[in-house]
């Protein structure tokens, strides 16, 4: 039985309880963070306590632990779930409270973090890539906090794995933003092409890796806008989420993308990655 941690507590699964009347389960009011864990290290920690933070403060909540008890406190629960590679989520609620929808004086927040195995990638995913569809962006204009109240997102997922797809990329004023739980990358004219951080996606920690990796390999990359024709022209079409890592789009709302295969690009970027991921293993 796996173990989680639950407001200063590690415990079972099964004994881990938290009040009826806490606003994550009343409001869906509080954010989340996934990082993956690879060889019982935790994947750019620092830069996903910053999105934790940034988070927290748009939502005007403050952080019950700083950057050193976090990084204990999940440390010792990776440990406590065996380590290796594992998927990690943590969550910060605002607390129990009288159901109210204005923000309680003082709240103590409700902390709350696992652990499962994180998998590779199928052979024949990588090999073969993904199918996506397109869907209106029904979301709220403030995706760029890592927010709990996730239902719109749920239901815009379902939608693509009822057309057998594994991804809704979505699209708002005619431009592509993300998809349902990843971020956006299209191969346009042989440059590595991102929608630019704003309100309308959710700024990833996989999605600046990649741009960090294709700049210091001379890949050509830009945050810029994609338009709805041009993600249907891309060269290639990727996503990129913390536990999917790099997923190759070869067909898109039922139409092949270039060729139907994953692309040079995309298999020079997934090695870069990986190189990346055993690097940190060895440190």
């Amino acid at each position: 039985m796996s173990i989680v941690y639950l407001n200063g507590n590690f415990l079972p699964e099964s004994e881990a309880c938290v009040s009826v009347l806490d606003r994550g389960f009343i409001f869906g009011d509080g954010i989340y963070e996934v990082m993956p864990v690879y060889g019982g290290k935790l994947f750019r920690f620092n830069e996903h306590m910053s999105r934790l933070q940034n988070s927290l403060d748009a939502i005007k909540l403050h952080n019950p632990l700083n950057i050193n008890e976090w990084h204990k406190t999940l440390i010792e629960l990776i440990r406590l779930n065996g380590g290796g590679d594992q998927s990690l989520y943590l969550q910060i609620t605002r607390g129990s409270a009288k159901r109210d929808h204005a923000l309680p004086k003082n709240p103590k927040p409700t902390l709350f973090a696992m652990c499962n195995e994180l998998k590779p990638l199928p052979v024949d995913i990588i090999n073969e890539g993904v199918a996506a569809i397109t869907l209106d962006d029904i979301r709220w204009l403030r995706c760029h906090i890592k927010a709990i109240s996730l239902l719109p997102n749920i239901l815009l997922r379902q939608e693509a794995l009822d057309q057998d797809a594994a991804e809704a990329i979505l699209i708002r004023d005619g431009q592509a933003t993300e998809g349902a739980a990843s971020n956006l990358f299209a191969v346009i004219n042989g440059v590595i092409t991102t929608p630019p951080k704003g309100s309308t996606l959710l700024p990833g920690i996989t999605r600046d890796l990649v741009l960090e990796l294709a700049t210091n390999n001379g890949l050509a990359c830009q945050e810029n806008n994609i338009s709805l024709a041009e993600l249907q022209q891309a060269d290639e079409i990727w996503l990129t989420s913390s536990t999917k890592e790099i997923l190759s789009v070869t067909k898109l709302d039922g139409h092949k993308v270039a060729d139907g295969k994953p692309g040079a690009l995309y298999q020079r970027m997934l090695t870069l990655y990986q190189d990346y991921k055993e690097t940190m293993r060895r440190e």
